[in-house]
């Protein structure tokens, strides 16, 4: 082969797709459900989009070829554009996925000391594969509820930058059999140091009587550090925060030929990202809809969602309750009694979660093995999947259909469990991923566009797609 055609190629092929570059950025800025939900809340107001709030009345207030979105907990987002050609009781066509990912969280009592050391209990959250998280250069993330001067109760964000947590394997002198039976203990092995007790006491950050109060529950250097990045007065002005462990070593982009990213939280942030830019990205289409494009953000997946701001809620419901009584496009003040029932089967949902690509060293533990879009067949049936080929034909999107094997247990999402308090039409698909729920995972850089691309034309087709098919 030529050199120079050959050096060439290999240029072309090492291109890092720009869709894989702002991922990056977009998992990077979010490592938390409140990060995760801010920095798409970011990207809805620069797109457009106006904040509407749950505790006020929509009615009248939202329009064709409006654009709009709310939050709960500030943990789950929910966006919705309303199509130029919408009018009560048409379709609307969602995106599901969640903003959570496994990790340690911070105990409401976390204040701890061993040997010499201060620690910070924590409580590991979902299924994660907590080996990964030793000897990581580890911070923290959240939310913290401040007083302000003013005597209100405010939600702001942290995120401490530089690492300050480490949970330290044990040296195999002292125990020759741990390189082959590593099995750690939840509750006394994950407890990460924060600092030497003798350097705290210098410091006096641990004999502050200001700070006696909280001080019962968490050590006062974790304290301090926090007054210090929210910028306030005082620690008596911390009330409350939720805050999980991230790894500091930042998202990158991978691989002899660029094809790969290197990640933490993967699962499902991926998913979160595609779906809101195809919301974003579908804008110019809009006016000629039919139909409402939706996509919600849901936390606490990890751990079952039955919450209040989890899939297993009313959220979904409530909302599309009051979007179809808002009376969108319609000139009657009269609204029929079944136009919630109509909507429903006149939608469909996408739910978006990562899936499992074949392991190179475990082949054996997966039936399919090509790093392409996956199906993974949870609710999906086959009108729905045959639904979502058709749109993935708008931008020639690549699919494959995945399986586990019979003998292997495979992982929940919130597909199921929305399409069965819904009635809902529903497929259940994912982009592929190494190592999932580890605190470092694998997917690929191109399949970042394709999940948006396939996305993006279902927004724009479903509602035509909808229309070619007769199954009741």
């Amino acid at each position: 082969m030529n050199p120079i055609l050959d050096r060439s190629y290999q240029e072309e092929s090492n291109v890092i797709p720009h869709e894989a570059k702002d991922f990056i950025k977009f998992v990077n800025d979010s490592p938390s459900p409140f990060h995760a939900v801010e920095s798409a809340r970011l990207r809805l107001v620069n797109a457009g989009y106006k904040e509407i709030k749950e505790r006020d009345n929509w009615t009248g207030n939202l329009k064709n070829n409006g654009k709009y979105y709310f939050t709960r907990n500030r943990s789950t987002i929910v966006a919705f554009a309303v199509g130029g050609q919408y009018v009560p009781g048409n379709g609307i066509s969602i995106v599901g996925a969640h903003t959570d990912s496994p990790c340690l969280k911070i105990k409401p009592i976390s204040k701890k000391e061993s040997a010499g050391y201060l620690q910070v209990g924590v409580e590991t959250y979902g299924g994660g594969i907590w080996h990964t998280w030793f000897d990581r250069d580890l911070s923290i993330a959240g939310r913290v509820m401040i007083e302000t001067d003013e005597r209100r109760f405010e939600h702001r964000l942290v995120k401490v930058d530089r690492p300050i947590l480490r949970i330290p394997t044990l040296a195999i002198h002292l125990d020759r059999n741990i390189a082959e039976t590593f099995s750690p203990n939840k509750e006394n092995h994950l407890t990460p140091l924060i600092a030497t007790a003798t350097k705290a006491l210098t410091n006096g950050s641990d004999n502050d009587d200001k700070n006696r109060k909280c001080a019962s529950k968490h050590h006062p250097t974790l304290l301090n550090l926090l007054v210090k990045e929210l910028d306030v007065k005082a620690v008596n002005q911390i009330h409350d925060f939720e805050l999980c462990l991230y790894d500091t070593q930042p998202s990158t982009i991978g691989g002899a030929a660029n094809e790969f990213i290197f990640s933490a939280r993967l699962d499902n942030l991926m998913m979160s990202y595609t779906a809101l830019t195809a919301l974003i990205n579908s804008t110019e289409s809009l006016c000629d809809d039919t139909n409402i494009r939706l996509i919600s953000l849901f936390d606490n997946e990890e751990i079952g969602s039955t919450t209040a701001h989890g899939a297993d809620s009313s959220l979904l419901e409530t909302t599309i309750r009051r979007i179809t009584l808002s009376n969108i496009g319609s000139s009657s003040d009269k609204i029929s009694q079944a136009i919630f029932e109509e909507t429903i089967h006149k939608s469909f949902l996408i739910s978006a979660d990562m899936a499992h690509a074949v392991h190179p060293n475990y082949w054996y533990a997966n039936l399919y093995f090509y790093l392409f879009m996956l199906f993974v067949r949870y609710a999906t049936t086959a009108a729905t999947s045959l639904i979502l080929r058709e749109a993935a034909k708008k931008y020639d999107v690549p699919l494959q259909e995945f399986c586990v094997r019979a003998d292997s247990p495979c992982g929940s999402t919130i597909g199921p469990m929305l399409s069965a308090n819904l009635g809902l039409r529903t497929v259940d698909i994912g982009n592929p991923q190494l190592s999932m729920h580890s605190i470092r995972e694998t997917a690929g850089t191109d399949d970042v566009g394709h999940a948006i691309k396939l996305f993006q034309g279902f927004f724009e087709e479903f509602p035509n797609i909808d229309s070619r098919i007769a199954i009741d």
